[in-house]
């Protein structure tokens, strides 16, 4: 881009007679804008599912043309995968629910003695810290494969 400066100087030996002078500047063009970022548009398809479920479709049809058409090819994987897988795959895009820490509890209250053991024996430590009176015991004979199913069945529904 060219920017044209003028500059006034007085002539020497003359008195209020000044001379003109033309400078013409280079100034380098202004950079050019960032690249649109990119839409997390996997993400976009699941939020899309999950809250609008009829809707989701026509919620991505506000996309410009190729983020539409990848986003519904996203939604349609998602919408084939069966509910535990969908509610897994928002847990791990999203985190876990802000209330499972009650939600824990709750469980813990309700469930039986055996069913409350293998639960806390397969909590991470990080809400193992929500009940300080129990502490990991090896598993015993009471904890079949049918309980120590439930309590990972019961601890993924509490915290998605």
């Amino acid at each position: 881009m060219d920017v044209t400066r003028i500059t006034r100087r007085p002539v020497s030996g003359t008195k209020g007679q000044e001379q003109i002078q033309t400078v013409v500047v280079r100034v380098p063009a202004p950079p050019a804008p960032p690249a649109p970022s990119t839409l997390p548009l996997e993400r976009l398809a699941l939020v899309a599912l999950v809250f609008g479920r009829e809707r989701a479709k026509a919620l991505l049809d506000g996309l410009r043309e190729p983020e539409a058409r990848q986003a519904r090819a996203h939604l349609a994987g998602f919408a084939a995968l069966s509910s535990a897988r969908r509610q897994a795959r928002v847990a791990v895009e999203f985190g876990v629910r802000p209330d499972a820490a009650a939600r824990l509890k709750a469980l813990m209250e309700e469930a039986p003695e055996v069913l409350r053991r293998e639960l806390f024996r397969r909590l991470p430590p990080y809400h193992r810290s929500l009940f300080p009176e129990r502490q990991v015991e090896p598993p015993d004979a009471a904890a079949t494969p049918a309980v120590c199913a439930l309590a990972e069945r019961l601890i993924r529904e509490a915290t998605r």
